[in-house]
């Protein structure tokens, strides 16, 4: 959606976005209104939390949370080395897959807009949490914190899949319609802004039932994680490790029970509904019919990582025989989400999980010389993979062995892979070799054309026409 458009929209109306899971995980009132003034919906404490609920709930309509589709992980999977676009389907897949996009790419509108469909209704939240005088301090002071650490989170995505980008932090569609693209140290001052002002008032305990809306520890995983893409090694390593050494979070031993609603390595997990599918990410990958190749399978590349016996393999990819022309062939998809139809358990997207945070401390503290923590956080990691020790020992062999475990372990999350082979300098190299299309620009997306006819001030990604 056009930001202009959706600004003027939005501002006209009601900012209420609800589902039935946001009721009962943050407690709004049992018979909420369905459209209401701005002023009524600010008016209290009940009303406006129903505009927080509607910046965690993802919808039909691609209001509130705007990555709870799966676009995300396919998009960045086919453009690195994770996935292999198997279909003829979506030209616009394709395209990412064969490093081919342009800036009219359908797909690309959803990775730019989105997370400014997002910011805005965060950012009026902010605007009436500082002015409002119906409000208790304290509630001011627990939702304007949230927010922060939700439009950094969106920062943070939006820089990285395309570098420059405007910083919107104010409802003025007017202003928000013409804005220039802020450079990636400004984005990157912003997130870093956003999280450490919110980390002065969110506490360890989450603010309700389940891991919905974020406390302390949420904040500083996506801190350590800014950390880390900064190369600011000691800061990564402390932010991490706070996180950890709390023992708010422990790992799932099973495999199966990581995705689910509950899990106890969740820091920051939604709820997974869908228009069509209870969880719109395993229906991107798992086959809607017997016998078909998947439209999205893992690459030699993904698979080479993973050692014998490793149970993310087992449990978090799904295998499929086809036979073609009369041979027998192997294909695995992506099966960390199960739930394509509403079942027996519960599945909640996942943004952050404690895996990810051991790694993040592994690295940091390779970097800092310190290889027996970094040995020691991937032990914990691969232990729970069924694997043992790693036999790296050099500081280079551990980075090294740092980034396939990553792959491993976070393969098609959140553009993890995307993100660690631009931040570490490899990807060149690494794709240069596993793609005839590839080219160096490519590791930033173009910016839709369609956003650059409104805002004549927006400029293009080198590369692109």
């Amino acid at each position: 959606m056009r930001i202009r458009t959706f600004l003027y929209n939005i501002g006209a109306g009601s900012l209420l976005l609800m589902g039935i899971s946001c009721k009962k995980l943050i407690g709004i009132p049992p018979n909420p209104p369905t459209q209401i003034t701005e002023a009524q919906q600010f008016s209290d404490s009940l009303t406006a939390m129903s505009a927080v609920a509607g910046v965690y709930t993802f919808t039909a309509l691609g209001k509130g949370f705007t990555y709870n589709d799966g676009q995300l992980s396919w998009i960045t999977g086919v453009s690195g080395d994770e996935l292999i676009y198997t279909s003829s389907g979506n030209a616009g897949a394709k395209a990412f897959f064969d490093n081919g996009v342009t800036p009219i790419n359908d797909e690309l509108n959803s990775l730019w807009s989105g997370p400014y469909t997002g910011i805005y209704p965060v950012n009026v939240i902010l605007e009436r949490m500082a002015s409002s005088t119906a409000l208790s301090a304290s509630f001011r002071k627990q939702v304007t914190a949230e927010m922060k650490v939700v439009r950094a989170l969106y920062y943070f995505n939006l820089v990285n899949l395309f570098g420059p980008a405007p910083i919107v932090t104010a409802s003025n569609y007017k202003v928000n319609a013409f804005l220039s693209r802020s450079s990636v140290d400004s984005v990157y001052d912003q997130v870093l802004s956003d999280l450490t002002e919110s980390m002065q008032a969110l506490t360890p305990d989450y603010p309700s039932a389940g891991h919905l809306r974020p406390n302390l520890y949420t904040a500083e995983s996506l801190l350590a994680k800014v950390y880390l893409y900064r190369q600011q090694w000691q800061k990564a390593f402390d932010a991490a490790n706070d996180v950890i050494e709390s023992h708010v979070y422990t790992l799932e031993q099973d495999l199966n029970k990581v995705f689910l609603d509950g899990s106890t390595e969740a820091i920051w997990q939604i709820p997974t509904i869908g228009q069509y599918f209870r969880n719109p990410e395993a229906a991107q990958y798992i086959p809607q019919s017997p016998g078909s190749i998947p439209n999205y399978i893992l690459s030699p590349a993904l698979l080479n990582v993973f050692s014998p016996g490793d149970q993310r393999l087992v449990n978090w990819a799904q295998q499929v025989v086809i036979n073609i022309d009369g041979t027998d062939k192997n294909f695995y998809y992506p099966y960390k989400y199960k739930n394509v139809y509403p079942g027996a358990t519960v599945e909640d997207f996942m943004i952050f999980r404690l895996a990810d945070v051991y790694l993040i401390r592994a690295e940091a503290a390779a970097h800092l010389d310190n290889t027996n923590q970094a040995l020691a956080d991937l032990k914990t990691v691969r232990e729970r993979a069924g694997l043992g020790e790693s036999t790296a020992a050099t500081k280079d062999e551990v980075l090294a062995a740092v980034q396939k475990e990553r792959l491993a372990e976070l393969f098609t999350e959140w553009g993890n892979r995307w993100f660690d082979l631009k931040r570490t300098g490899t990807i060149d190299a690494v794709l240069g070799a596993a793609k005839p299309n590839w080219k160096p620009f490519c590791a930033l997306y173009p910016v839709p054309r369609s956003q650059i006819i409104l805002d004549p001030n927006l400029k293009q990604n080198p590369g692109y026409n």
